[in-house]
């Protein structure tokens, strides 16, 4: 679940408190946690086709989190009501499944979940087509990935929150579309969200300092247009303020001696 960030501030790293390191027992346990979050995904992906809403996936997810011995840390989180966000086309995050949403040919829909195990919190997301859409989207889509990637290669020891920013945003920059504004990546441990906000903007060398044993969830999130958004009644659809299509993808990712390791990677 993506997180509100306050705008970038630029300013040098020196004197900023590194990300918190986690130990080795507890990155074993993130470990479960984000095996839980890829099986929920996977199960996701195979589902995803014309003519299912966004309910039936909820459950197929709920289903996953009751075999597995986990618990959903979107459901009850200020009050949100399902396991999964299911954002649809314009919807850019938080879009609540319904039994009334149902996935048409070319649509786009980003799914968001996380999962709880013995304290500890994976969190990821992924944006798909479901069947064929124009170039534009599909431009879309590959960027995020490609953002997602760079993104990952940028969590390394010695690096800083900036780093990961400045990753993105160049694919953004490459790619041809825009970043959602306000909304971004976090620390993750025994809360979804805790401190640093990771935006997909920023300077090297600039932010928190990484170091072996930080964990971020890391979540480009872009657009077809432009990067502002509202928030509908409901007080969790996000959509973007023009219309334009979106697609985010987020991982949880730990910095190790060898370099980044995706705990919530299938």
């Amino acid at each position: 679940m993506s997180s509100t960030r306050p705008r970038i501030v630029a300013r040098r790293s020196g004197g900023l408190r590194p990300v918190t390191a986690r130990t080795a027992d507890e990155l074993r346990v993130m470990r479960r946690a984000g095996r839980v979050v890829a099986e929920m995904h996977e199960v996701l992906r195979h589902a995803l086709r014309p003519g299912v809403s966004t309910a039936a996936l909820d459950a197929l997810a709920r289903e996953v989190l009751a075999r597995r011995g986990a618990t959903s840390n979107f459901l009850g989180y200020y009050g949100y009501p399902a396991v999964i966000c299911a954002s649809v086309n314009d919807v850019v995050v938080h879009g609540i499944p319904s039994p009334t949403v149902v996935l048409a040919e070319g649509d786009v829909i980003s799914i968001d979940c996380g999962a709880v195990v013995d304290g500890w919190h994976g969190d990821a997301a992924f944006s798909v087509a479901v069947g064929g859409v124009s170039e534009s989207v599909e431009r879309l889509l590959v960027a995020v990935e490609e953002a997602l990637a760079a993104a990952v290669a940028a969590m390394r020891e010695g690096n800083h929150v900036g780093d990961i920013g400045c990753a993105v945003a160049s694919v953004a920059a490459r790619r041809g579309v825009g970043i959602v504004e306000d909304y971004g990546g976090h620390g993750i441990g025994q809360a979804m969200h805790e401190e640093p906000s990771v935006p997909n903007e920023g300077r090297p060398g600039q932010g928190r300092p990484l170091v072996v044993g930080s964990v971020l969830a890391i979540e480009p999130m872009f657009t077809l247009g432009g990067g502002t958004t509202f928030t509908e009644s409901d007080g969790w659809t996000v959509r973007t303020s023009d219309g334009s299509w979106s697609a985010h993808s987020e991982h949880t990712v730990a910095i190790t001696e060898h370099g980044p390791e995706v705990l919530t990677r299938p």
